[in-house]
């Protein structure tokens, strides 16, 4: 249960890379160590008397295959390691033609191509190396017998047998043993980093998973969730550790990850429907297997447990903000009603209907009727307010002229402007601006940017308003010449009971009527955008796409033919 991957060859780890420098160093030694002993049996050969001639050459040619083997240490690689058993080989056939075969006095050195290719393999060119070295010894054994059957047979040298077969038995021991150190520790390097990954994958704090595509578990690691017992999960697979509402979304995940993206998903355990675990799933190529998948597994039941608080709150929170809206709806009509009768009586004071009144009882009577028209006001914007948020405010879209609506809206206010000595003026284009929109809502828009701008636009200001058609939008705009609106306050206007500027501002207004604006405009489908500079005034833009297209009409005895010349 170790699926590590194997490192890239350049990319060997350190413990591996030691293993190679030492294993190179090994191999030079023992080439030296061949070049010493050959080379002093052949000088002690001669100086004996137990070989000469071809024979004392050839024994003096297999030293050069250990000085070749030298150059290993400047470098190492698989072509410069092939290029020295060629050279094995050449030596050992050589040898073999000049002493007479395998009846020679060199024939100990007819299998030493074999042996250096033991040395020469050791755990990186291992079996190519050795098959190569196998047919290299069969070449010399073959060569020092043709040379046998066309010269002759040579003279009996024993002493000179038995030290070649010596020396070619000790380099084999030598080659034997440090091919098999080197793989045995290359092995062990092997070994010690697969048990420091598993140790790294059991330290970790999920579950990992490596799995098959229909889910069974081949491997896992780290620490599980509680309500996922490893054990479990190698003898049934993961499915059947998964609520079974919650299997089809691991299947997905897993179809996604094959697919090649990455597949999420959160499931309750069979065994612990009150728990959760989150699981990502990715797609893993494991050679010839085939592909497969790896998965983690974190528990997620108190990340689980946080979400169902939050949307029990949520919920909580907004039946309470729809109560509140109820209630002020409800309020607002129960007011409403008493006040209208109050506003009726108090202006039949005021005509004198029933006969002549005190001056002074008239003067009650008149703001009497004041103060309850601005109580109405303020109920009607509630209202409004409260059924926009509650989602009850339906428009009653029709087709009219704009011009209509915005002229009676400037009508309306202009008394108060002329009475405060604001000057007041409306550029409205003079062709008709037909609109699908709600005649009331569109008056309530004009009414409450005309009066927000009247009241804080001091004696001898202006206030400005332009309504024209740009493509499928209508766009008003009130500006005036105001006391303006500071910067930081900006963002805050529009939002119910929010109002700006200092104290003595704020008690001329409930700030709800740039908020009943932007909802009128926003259930239109447009928007409310403001832009005011502190001392110098505020302007007021509402976009809303409700512009009827105006088809012009046809020419009079239909569309005039124009005739087509092709000689130009």
């Amino acid at each position: 249960m170790s699926p590590a991957a194997a490192p890239e060859p350049d990319a060997s780890p350190p413990p591996a890379r030691a293993t190679m420098a030492e294993g190179l160093s090994a191999l030079t030694a023992w080439h030296a160590a061949w070049v010493v002993a050959t080379g002093l049996s052949a000088i002690a050969g001669g100086l004996l008397g137990w070989i000469g001639g071809a024979t004392l050459f050839g024994a003096a040619l297999i030293v050069l295959p250990g000085l070749t083997g030298l150059a290993l240490l400047k470098r190492d690689g698989t072509g410069e390691r092939s290029l020295v058993l060629v050279v094995w080989t050449l030596a050992a056939l050589a040898a073999a033609m000049l002493s007479g075969g395998l009846s020679g006095p060199l024939v100990g050195y007819v299998i030493m191509p074999f042996v250096a290719a033991l040395a020469l393999g050791g755990p990186r060119h291992g079996v190519r190396l050795a098959q190569a070295g196998a047919v290299g010894a069969g070449l010399a054994a073959l060569g020092g017998q043709l040379s046998a059957l066309f010269v002759g047979p040579p003279e009996s040298q024993p002493m000179a047998a038995s030290i070649s077969v010596i020396l070619a038995m000790v380099a084999a021991v030598l080659a034997v043993r440090l091919s098999w150190r080197l793989r045995e520790r290359k092995l062990n390097a092997a070994e010690t980093m697969t048990l420091r990954v598993e140790t790294l994958l059991a330290a970790q704090p999920g579950l990992t998973l490596v799995m098959e595509p229909n889910g069974k578990v081949l491997a896992a690691y780290g620490s599980p969730p509680p309500a996922l017992d490893p054990e479990a999960l190698f003898e049934s697979g993961l499915i059947a550790a998964v609520h079974a509402p919650d299997r089809q979304l691991i299947l997905t995940a897993i179809d996604r990850a094959l697919a090649g993206q990455e597949g999420q998903v959160q499931f309750a355990p069979r065994i612990a429907l009150d728990r959760r675990v989150n699981l990502i799933v990715r797609r893993m190529e494991d050679g010839e297997a085939g592909p497969r998948v790896i998965a983690q597994a974190f528990d997620a039941t108190r990340q689980f447990a946080t979400e169902i608080g939050l949307e029990a709150a949520r919920a909580e929170a907004e039946a309470r903000d729809s109560g509140k809206t109820r209630f002020l709806a409800n309020m607002s009509h129960e007011l409403r009603t008493p006040l209208n009768a109050v506003l009726g009586f108090s202006d039949i004071m005021r005509q004198r209907i029933f006969g002549p009144l005190p001056q002074k009882y008239a003067d009650y009577a008149d703001s009497i009727h004041e103060a309850g028209g601005h109580l109405l006001d303020l109920i009607n914007d509630v209202l409004d307010v409260s059924k926009i948020e509650a989602e009850r405010y339906e428009l009653s879209r029709e087709t009219f002229d704009a011009r209509e609506i915005v002229s009676a809206a400037v009508a309306l206010v202009r008394v108060t402007a002329n009475d405060k000595g604001v000057f007041l003026s409306s550029l409205v284009p003079e062709q008709a601006l037909p609109v699908d929109a709600d005649k009331r809502a569109l008056k309530q828009i004009t009414l409450n940017l005309l009066s927000n701008a009247i009241k804080f636009t001091p004696s001898g200001g202006s206030v400005t308003l332009t309504l024209e058609v740009i493509g499928p939008y209508l766009e008003l705009v009130v500006s005036d010449t105001g006391i303006g609106i500071a910067a930081r306050d900006l963002k805050r206007l529009g939002r119910p009971f929010e109002q700006a500027g200092a104290v003595e501002q704020k008690v001329q207004g409930t700030g709800l009527g740039l908020s009943l604006v932007r909802a009128l405009s926003e259930l239109h489908g447009g928007r409310m955008s403001l832009e005011s500079t502190l001392g110098e005034g505020t302007a007021v833009t509402v976009r809303m796409p409700v512009a009827v297209a105006v088809r012009a009409p046809n020419p009079e005895g239909g569309a005039e033919v124009i005739p087509f010349n092709a000689g130009g």
